[in-house]
């Protein structure tokens, strides 16, 4: 009785989904190669394009009238990259596989965690990964002396935000996923979000007309939030991009814990 109750009633169960966060870190304790790998690629790309390009590319005016080498203007993007590809592909690729094959959710539903707590354990897990991503890719930054202001100390956090939004939102939509070629369009939607966010090239770039379609992508918002923190440009773009972040995390987590619910209780 105590069991369904937790499933149906809606009880608080204090602390439940940190359950799968550690069940998460016990599995991946022994692949932390994974980690590794998601690190190395953002480094790749500073290393390439941030430096190799570099000395082709001319310096940038910000806002506020500081000029940046092509490296400091490229390094928070990759950041805000790195957070969002972390918490992407764990609540993507890694909740289908748990969620269509492993039947993870029907043997964590059994117990008194309910669909909510799924939601947030495992939006969780995803941040925390991001994070990790992040953090490393912060220190590469500092050690290469490509953040010039105290505000840069806020760069983790605001990856963290990054990680957030895209963790629910990735999960809230792979409720939809009705097989692999499904997570082609996942594809289909980074790599030009990636490429077309600000990353590499400043908004004033594109033409007028694609500009305003930039600037409703989250990470474009994301690159705003991580640049304006990496040069001490802080101006109207930091709160509209933690708002715009922290309601997209919060309305994907509160979807996909409704979709759960459906999906595995009904």
């Amino acid at each position: 009785m105590t069991t369904l109750s937790a499933r149906v009633l809606p009880l608080p169960v204090y602390g439940a989904g940190w359950r799968l966060v550690e069940r998460n870190f016990l599995v991946y304790k022994r692949a932390w190669i994974v980690f590794l790998t998601g690190f190395i690629e953002p480094v790749l790309y500073l290393f390439s394009i941030g430096i190799g390009v570099a000395d082709l590319v001319d310096d940038f005016r910000l806002s506020d009238g500081t000029v940046i080498g092509y490296t400091e203007f490229v390094a928070p993007a990759l950041l805000a990259s790195a957070a969002m590809n972390g918490a992407l592909f764990d609540s993507t690729y890694n909740i289908f596989f748990r969620m269509k094959y492993a039947k993870l959710y029907d043997a964590v539903l059994a117990t008194p965690l309910r669909p909510w707590d799924v939601a947030t354990g495992e939006i969780t897990w995803a941040l925390l990964r991001g994070t990790a991503y992040s953090a490393m890719f912060v220190a590469v930054m500092v050690a290469m002396g490509l953040v010039s202001s105290w505000w840069a100390l806020l760069m983790l956090p605001a990856a963290m935000l990054i990680g957030y939004a895209f963790a629910g939102a990735g999960m809230a939509l792979t409720t939809w996923m009705k097989s692999w070629q499904d997570f082609e369009y996942v594809q289909l939607a980074i790599m030009p979000m990636f490429l077309f966010s600000g990353t590499f090239y400043p908004l004033d770039t594109y033409p007028s007309g694609l500009q305003w379609i930039v600037q409703i992508t989250p990470l474009y918002h994301g690159v705003e939030l991580c640049r304006g923190f990496a040069t001490g440009t802080i101006g109207w773009q930091i709160p509209i991009a933690v708002g715009y972040l922290a309601v997209m995390g919060t309305i994907g987590m509160y979807v996909a814990s409704r979709r759960l619910g459906t999906l595995l209780l009904h």
